[in-house]
């Protein structure tokens, strides 16, 4: 039976989850190059800096690669960056055929290399799989084109929507395996982000504790410097830790103790005394943070969500009943006057894990 274009560019989509978490800020890539039905060569980019998902494909085809196809999950780049253009060693490699599944969105490419491959008198093929490898690059492509970093939020609630008990109970809403889980997804972003009131109530470390697993930098938003000196997100030797706080005095002797601990402290003064978060936003973007996944309570998601930063929500769901009107929700901040104006969200999984479920969507805003 023969192997669709689609099959193959799909086979180069699940290469490219291989880098997930370790390219950052580049995208996620998958190259598969296929000869008289044959896979000779396939590859994916491993970490920024280091060769393309092209060139890993290339070395392992060889000559082989001369009349063949290649199909690879962003167009190939044509600009010295890091590294030499992908399109120079795919024309100089004798590839009869290229199917790409997106245009890069970067404007350093976006549809030069493309343009090149066919002056070369290479047949190129766009769009196949090209939803699926948005998906994929959701994060590069945020980040390329409005240079503010992918933002994701997670929580666990109960069945009615509760994060803790009313006495501020949440140890343990979900089980062992849903609790693994939301710490393998802290491996694909940059940065994981909570307020100062998770961390006096819980001391997370904020770290996945999954060996193989990178540790993002931790970011904290604590507008009046509270944070207790002993707090398990200050040991620097597992994750670097930032602490966006407002107004510090000159010489403010806690700046300085945590100083000595490696943590950074940038003031970021807002309205009412809270920390201006599209001033946060705006530092670590250009500290490279192309990703952040927040781990907040009510306060910081309902901050985020009031002005409409969230790109992607995870939600644990776990089958059990808290109730109260005390027991706080998920979000909180000024929210929604009429429910006209509810915030919609598209594209839903689930998935079962354990005895929980997460939900997967991605929040629509302006309706």
């Amino acid at each position: 039976m023969k192997v669709t274009d689609e099959q193959w560019m799909q086979r180069a989509i699940n290469l490219a989850r291989k880098g997930e978490g370790w390219t950052s800020p580049n995208p996620m890539v998958g190259a598969v190059i296929v000869r008289e039905g044959q896979v000779v060569g396939e590859g994916y980019h491993q970490k920024a800096g280091t060769p393309h998902a092209e060139i890993h494909a290339l070395q392992m085809a060889g000559t082989k690669a001369l009349g063949g196809t290649m199909y690879v999950t962003l167009e190939p780049c044509c600009h010295h960056g890091r590294t030499p253009p992908c399109t120079d060693a795919l024309i100089k490699a004798g590839l009869k055929k290229v199917v790409v599944a997106m245009v890069d969105p970067n404007p350093q490419v976006a549809g030069g290399g493309i343009a090149k491959l066919r002056a070369a008198g290479m047949e190129v093929v766009t769009g196949v799989l090209e939803d699926e490898a948005r998906v994929l690059n959701e994060v590069f492509i945020k980040q390329i084109t409005s240079q503010r970093p992918f933002i994701a939020f997670k929580s666990a609630v109960t069945l009615d929507g509760k994060t803790s008990s009313y006495t501020g109970s949440s140890k343990w809403i979900t089980g062992e395996e849903a609790r693994m889980v939301g710490r393998q997804l802290r491996h694909r972003y940059d940065a994981i982000l909570t307020g100062i009131g998770t961390v006096l109530a819980d001391d997370p470390l904020l770290t996945t504790r999954v060996p193989g697993l990178k540790d993002p930098q931790r970011v904290i938003l604590d507008s009046r410097l509270r944070i207790p000196m002993e707090a398990q997100v200050l040991d620097t030797k597992s994750a670097p830790t930032l602490v966006f706080t407002g107004e510090i005095a000159d010489g403010e002797p806690k700046a300085a103790l945590l100083a000595e601990k490696g943590v950074e402290v940038i003031s970021c003064p807002g309205s009412e005394g809270q920390v201006d978060i599209f001033s946060v936003l705006k530092i670590l973007s250009e500290k490279g943070i192309t990703s952040i996944l927040i781990e907040g309570g009510a306060q910081i998601q309902g901050a985020f969500f009031d002005r409409e930063l969230v790109d992607k929500l995870y939600v644990f769901i776990a089958p059990k009943l808290i109730g109260g009107h005390h027991a706080p929700g998920m979000l909180g901040g000024m929210g929604i006057a009429e429910m006209g104006h509810a915030v919609r969200v598209y594209d839903l999984k689930m998935d079962q894990i354990g005895t929980d479920f997460l939900l997967t969507g991605y929040p629509e805003f302006g309706g």
